[in-house]
Parts: C-alpha cells; sequence; structure tokens
C-alpha cells in the first residue's frame, strides 16, 4: 500500500492530467490511494468568489464562479468522451451545491463561507482526473473525502476528529481495495459531524495524504511536483536552488513552521508516528530519485532558506512605560488562540512586544481591537519575512543587502530578518 499524492500543478492543464496514467501504471498491481488537489489556480479563483460574496457583491460572486464552472467543463470536454456525460452530471451537482449558496444572504462568518465554497475544487479535479484515467483503462474508485475525515468546525483549519476518520478508513475504505487497485480522492478537505464542509488549512492535500498512510499503515507517501525534489530555495526565486537529496523529519517540520510551501506542516506528525517515509518526486521524470524524508540523523546540510510575503508587524508598547510582565502577555496569548493566528515570528522587550503575522486584515483588526486594552498598537504592512536556515554570512549578506531590517532574531542554526524590500517603501 502506498500513498500517492498530485499537487495542483500536476493537474494544471490536461496535458499534465495526460501525464498521470504514466506514472500510475509504472505500479502495476499495488495498492494506491490516491489523493488529488485542485488544479492549477482554481483555489486563488474560488477564494475571489468567496470574497465578492462576503462584501454582498453576489453578481459578481455568481460571475466569477461561472468562470471557474467553464473551466472544469472545457477540460472535460477536451479529455472525455465515454464517460463524459456521467462526469458532467457529476460536475452539475458540484455547480449546484455553490449556487445554492450564492443565492443566499451571508449571515456566518467569512470562514464558514471560504470553506464551504473554496472546497469544491478538490471535487471537481478529482471527478475529472477520475474520468480520464478510467477512459484510459485504469480503474480506479473515486470517494468523497468528506464522507471519511471528520473534523471539528474551526473553519479554514480545521481539526481532525481521529477516531471517527479511523473507523471511516477501516469500514468504507479499506473494504474498497479488495476489488480496486486505486482508490482516488481529494486532499484538503474533510466535514464536520453536521456535514458542513471543512479545510485542512492552505496546502493541507499533503496533510490528508499523511492522514490516510497512517490509517492505512502504507508502506511510504509520495507526493508528486513539477520539481526534482525538495530544493533548499524556490527555484523559481532562486535560479541556483539545490536539490537535498535527504531530509529528516525534524528539518521539515522546521522548515514547514518558518513557511516553506514544499510539505503542509501537520503532514510530519502522522508519518513519524509509525516512521513511514516521505518521498517528494517528480512529476515529469518518474525515474528522477527525488527527496526522501525519514528519521535518521542528517549533517551538512546545505543553506534553507524560505521567504514569506504580505507581512504585517505589530508593535505593542504598553501604555504606562510598566514592565510587559505576565498579566498582558497571557491577554495578548488568549487573543492569539481566540483568533486562530500563528505568529511567524515574536520579540519581547522590557516595555514592547513586536509580532510578525500574514496580512489576513479580518484576523489582524480583531487582535489589534483586543491588544488595545493593554497596548498602544501600532500596525506597518507590507513587509517580507527571510528565514534561513543553516545560514552562513554570505548567504546573509547577499539575502538583506539594500533592505531595510524592521525586525532581526538569530540563533546558532536560524536567523529570521522582517524588512522592507526595495520598491516596498511607503
Amino acid at each position: 500500500m502506498q500513498v500517492f499524492k498530485f499537487g495542483g500543478a500536476s493537474v494544471n492543464s490536461t496535458d499534465r492530467i495526460k501525464n498521470i496514467p504514466g506514472i500510475l501504471q509504472a505500479y502495476p498491481g499495488e495498492k494506491l490511494l490516491v489523493v488529488i488537489s485542485a488544479m492549477g489556480k482554481t483555489t486563488n479563483a474560488l477564494e475571489k468568489v468567496v470574497e465578492a460574496y462576503c462584501n454582498g457583491h453576489q453578481d459578481e460572486a455568481l460571475r466569477l464562479f461561472s468562470v471557474v464552472k467553464e473551466n472544469h467543463l472545457n477540460t472535460a470536454k477536451y479529455l472525455l468522451v465515454t464517460h463524459y456525460n456521467k462526469t458532467l452530471d457529476q460536475l452539475t451537482d458540484f455547480f449546484t451545491e455553490v449556487e445554492w449558496l450564492l443565492h443566499d444572504t451571508p449571515v456566518r462568518s467569512f470562514d464558514y463561507y471560504y470553506d464551504q465554497v473554496v472546497c469544491i475544487g478538490e471535487l471537481l479535479s478529482t471527478a475529472i482526473v477520475s474520468a480520464y484515467l478510467a477512459e484510459t483503462g485504469i480503474t480506479n474508485h473515486w470517494i468523497d473525502v468528506r464522507d471519511i475525515i471528520r473534523t471539528d468546525n474551526n473553519f479554514r483549519d480545521a481539526n481532525i476528529d481521529w477516531d471517527f476518520t479511523k473507523h471511516q478508513v477501516e469500514t468504507v475504505i479499506k473494504p474498497l481495495f479488495a476489488h480496486n487497485d486505486i482508490v482516488l480522492t481529494q486532499g484538503f478537505i474533510g466535514a464536520t459531524a453536521d456535514n458542513e464542509s471543512t479545510t485542512l488549512g492552505r496546502e493541507g492535500s499533503d496533510f490528508t495524504a499523511a492522514i490516510f498512510a497512517n490509517l492505512l499503515d502504507a508502506q511510504c507517501q509520495v507526493i508528486w511536483k513539477d520539481v526534482e525534489g525538495v530544493m533548499n530555495c524556490d527555484p523559481k526565486q532562486f535560479p541556483d536552488a539545490r536539490l537535498i537529496a535527504q531530509l529528516n523529519y525534524d528539518e521539515v517540520i522546521e522548515m514547514a513552521y518558518y513557511g516553506a510551501q514544499v510539505i503542509h506542516p501537520k503532514t510530519i506528525k502522522p508519518l513519524q508516528n509509525k516512521g513511514i517515509p516521505l518521498y517528494v518526486k517528480c512529476f515529469f521524470n518518474k525515474n528522477l530519485p527525488g527527496t526522501v524524508i525519514h528519521n535518521k540523523s542528517l549533517k551538512d546540510l546545505p543553506p534553507i532558506v524560505v521567504i514569506k510575503n504580505n507581512q504585517v508587524l505589530m508593535h505593542l508598547h504598553s501604555k504606562d512605560f510598566s514592565f510587559v510582565g505576565e498579566k498582558p502577555m497571557a491577554h495578548l496569548y488568549q487573543l492569539l488562540a481566540e483568533t486562530n493566528i500563528r505568529p511567524n515570528l515574536i520579540q519581547t522587550g522590557a516595555v514592547t512586544i513586536q509580532i510578525c503575522l500574514d496580512d489576513r486584515p479580518d484576523k489582524i483588526e480583531k487582535l489589534a481591537f483586543g491588544a488595545a486594552e493593554f497596548f498602544e498598537v501600532q500596525i506597518e504592512k507590507n513587509l517580507v519575512l527571510l528565514t534561513i536556515r543553516h545560514y552562513n554570512d554570505e548567504i546573509r549578506q547577499r539575502l538583506i543587502s539594500g533592505h531595510t531590517i524592521q525586525l532581526q532574531q538569530q540563533s546558532p542554526e536560524t536567523i529570521q530578518v522582517v524588512m522592507v524590500k526595495n520598491g516596498n517603501e511607503q
């Protein structure tokens, strides 16, 4: 048993979808649980639908959604012949699920509507890919993952109900493999006990695959990407990016924590708990070795660079110049928990606290309002957070030269710099 995950870049065009059968056919007779993400930039497009809807622009939301519909219908028409009509019925059901919601007036939180709309991207892509595989002679069983993965109602970053999910894997998924070599489902999404759709955090398809790998006691998990494997920095930003042939669980967790988009932060724990290796392999050349992630110790790793844009630096200053003590700090951490914000960096001084955060305006506003009870609050936007693991002076100087540093933290292994990049000065 192996668990495969194909990301959005692997299914963002008909040519790339046509590449999937060749990969699966290289594993004849293997039992494969295949997790697939939304196509290309579909999640971004659906996010714009939610924004328009929650801002009261229902006609615009429906127009934006019609573009998503048309793109998927065109993909299905191009790929499918014998399975087109059946797939059209399935896609239409998913379209209706969203349109029914968009015709109503929003009365719940943005995060709730986000999950109800954005989850459709994975359902649409998997319906089309499953039908295409069947049309090319690869038998597979499509399943709605919302019937399997149960979560709480922490919309946009839902927590897994492991007991219920395990029961569903045992009673629904495992029996399917008695008659199918391939079971195909969605990443990123789940559902509450009230059958409301949830998402597991951006790029959460990796985590979905890890959940299945853990509960199925898989031999390994393989993530198929449009790069050779895990690189030491983003090859789109750094032409000299290097492949890292081996990593361990701890290092990947560190990379994910600091914002690397290679592996979803929650992916590693379910694998580590059962010693399941994770492979990151090239979608375009299945014969390349890629990267293997395991539990062994490693030395002499290259500098690993993570850049996060759209950062906010919140400056908190005690109102009466008293020391930042236990009570205001406890209040601040309670606010972070209530607003479901994970700081990217916190630095404290005698009378000040600085917090670097992803720019989520709705959450930032709530946090600032709550913090104003104890602190004077100032907010800086349009910043960049640079993190370098295993840094050296040469790469540090090269990456920060010419930029204005607002905040810096440094340990023997890691340096983090919040800065204004050239051209971003206000």
